[in-house]
């Protein structure tokens, strides 16, 4: 039996590197071998891959910090034959590295970087910017951030995982250097849509009860009230949504699909009873990844996490005549 593997976003050393070798652990139960991990070009090459039936993949999906990675939600969307049946999260967090001439082995000063060129995934840099901008360093995109360490030439620095250090030779300029620590990027492992359909059903008959569904909607008619309709559809079915983002269809002003994460399989009578009335209705609909439900947080927000400005009533001390105080006519542009 040829073994089974996995494409993930290269080279060595990417966060999706690391999901890669996490789903690989995870699958091993299920295929009864370990999945040998390939890295890919770009994500067009995993999607190719997985359509072909040649590999199954590992995309970046999530990120609590960036949100979603909006090139690979539209690469999901528009796949022919790809569905999400898994879903892996890393912790992330990003070093700063250098290339030091050989016999060097001297102690960085970032002082000495300052207006250097910098080099990471965007999403790397967007999640580094208070270290890019108090060293002036000048980003510039790399597809991946251990592309960045990879490529590194002295003189420049790179952002990335510190595994990338010992991976390629590099030297650590500063450790811990992004804005927010806690930050996790979650991943789908991918597979053609017949056998995440075989997956999943394996998975019921070996006791999975509690899943997510991602699902795709795509309204033919516009206009006013057509997402309230589709609320209220989902509402009625009592099902949770958990979260909900909207993509233009490309080229087309007005016209939009709406990706909703649904807290329950697609399978499950009400949702199915839900997918076959948005279908009926001459809406286009598609579940893009379905995968079990993972134990997730229900923290409240707390005031200190709010944006600046806005209203709210609590934490800005407003009186019972707040509606004409002079703060919230600002926020609410009254």
């Amino acid at each position: 039996m040829t073994t089974k593997t996995l494409t993930y976003l290269g080279p060595e050393g990417t966060f999706t590197h690391q999901a890669a070798l996490t789903a690989a652990d995870r699958l091993a139960p299920v295929l009864g071998e370990r999945p040998r991990v390939v890295p890919a070009d770009d994500v067009p090459a995993i999607m190719r891959a997985v359509e072909s039936g040649a590999s199954w993949g590992v995309i970046a999906w999530e990120n609590n910090v960036e949100g979603y990675v909006v090139p690979n939600l539209d690469a999901l969307i528009d796949a022919s034959d790809a569905a999400g049946f898994a879903r892996v999260g890393v912790d992330v967090a990003f070093d700063a590295f250098v290339r030091l001439p050989a016999g060097d082995a001297g102690r960085p000063d970032p002082a000495d970087y300052a207006g250097a060129k910098v080099s990471a995934h965007p999403h790397g840099l967007a999640q580094c910017r208070r270290f890019v901008d108090g060293h002036r360093l000048r980003p510039e995109p790399a597809a991946s951030n251990a592309a960045a360490c990879r490529d590194l030439r002295p003189g420049d620095v790179a952002l990335g995982p510190s595994l990338c250090g010992p991976l390629y030779g590099l030297t650590t300029l500063a450790a811990g250097v992004q804005d927010f620590d806690g930050a996790r990027t979650e991943f789908l492992v991918l597979v053609p849509r017949a056998e995440a359909t075989r997956l999943l059903a394996a998975a019921r008959d070996g006791g999975e009860a509690e899943y997510e569904t991602i699902v795709t909607f795509i309204p033919l008619s516009t206009g006013p009230g057509v997402l309230a309709d589709l609320f209220d559809v989902l509402r009625d079915a009592g099902l949770n949504m958990t979260s909900f983002i909207s993509r233009p269809i490309k080229g087309h002003d007005g016209t939009y699909s709406f990706i909703a994460t649904i807290d329950t399989a697609p399978w499950q009578p009400r949702f199915r009873r839900v997918l076959g009335e948005v279908a009926e209705h001459g809406d286009w609909v598609k579940v893009l990844a379905a995968y079990p439900r993972r134990e997730r947080p229900n923290p409240p927000v707390d005031a200190w996490m709010l944006p600046e400005g806005g209203v709210h009533l609590v934490a800005g001390g407003l009186g019972q005549d707040w509606r004409t105080d002079a703060r919230v006519r600002k926020e609410l542009l009254w």
